[in-house]
């Protein structure tokens, strides 16, 4: 991910979550300093267990930005992904830090990051995949703009009939060429006419 396309994707109207690689050592370090002498302005630690893994997640977000190069554009947050586990009985310690132009719990980067979101995939990236990035890790759409893992709806089949009903409402915005949902949402939210030309 270079520089250039993190402000092609702000100026999109877009937002990013993209891991640092080793290419750019400088950030990454600067990630890591961060870390090692700020208190996180939010953390999560999460534990999986499989037949052949277990895996212990800590990820923290940090959102002092001083020191960082202003033409990474639109940055707002710091994320460290700590992972501690085994994998097929053998010992392994990652950590990978990431940038992103959202302001978002660690709970809701974690989300994001793992990448639990299996054939929702293409409805929840928000058209931020500018260029197409493997190693682009957005947060999923439904549950940023329309808070959808906050719903108390819970019973039955509820939470599955609104989901699918959120990923057509994306779709269609998607088709009207909105490519911010956030933009989308403020000028559409309170204007019904226009909101039923849509679906004509």
């Amino acid at each position: 991910m270079s520089k250039k396309t993190c402000k092609i994707i702000i100026e999109s109207g877009n937002d990013y979550v993209i891991a640092v690689k080793d290419n750019q050592p400088k950030l990454r370090s600067h990630i890591q300093r961060i870390a090692a002498t700020k208190k996180p302005t939010s953390r999560v630690v999460e534990t999986e267990k499989t037949r052949d893994r277990y895996t212990t997640r800590t990820v923290e977000v940090f959102h002092d930005i001083n020191g960082i190069d202003p033409s990474w554009t639109g940055i707002k947050s710091l994320v460290r992904v700590e992972r501690i586990g085994t994998r097929n009985a053998k010992k392994y310690h990652e950590i990978v830090c990431y940038i992103s132009s959202l302001i978002a719990s660690a709970k809701e980067f974690a989300i994001g990051i793992r990448g639990h979101w299996g054939i929702e995939n293409c409805l929840h990236w928000g058209g931020s995949a500018v260029g197409g990035f493997p190693d682009l890790r957005q947060l999923p759409l439904k549950d940023v703009v329309f808070k959808e893992d906050c719903s108390t709806i819970r019973l039955g089949n509820a939470p599955a009939n609104l989901s699918i009903i959120r990923a057509i409402a994306l779709n269609i915005l998607r088709r009207h060429s909105y490519h911010s949902i956030t933009i989308a949402q403020r000028f559409l939210s309170h204007d019904i006419d226009k909101l039923l030309r849509l679906v004509e």
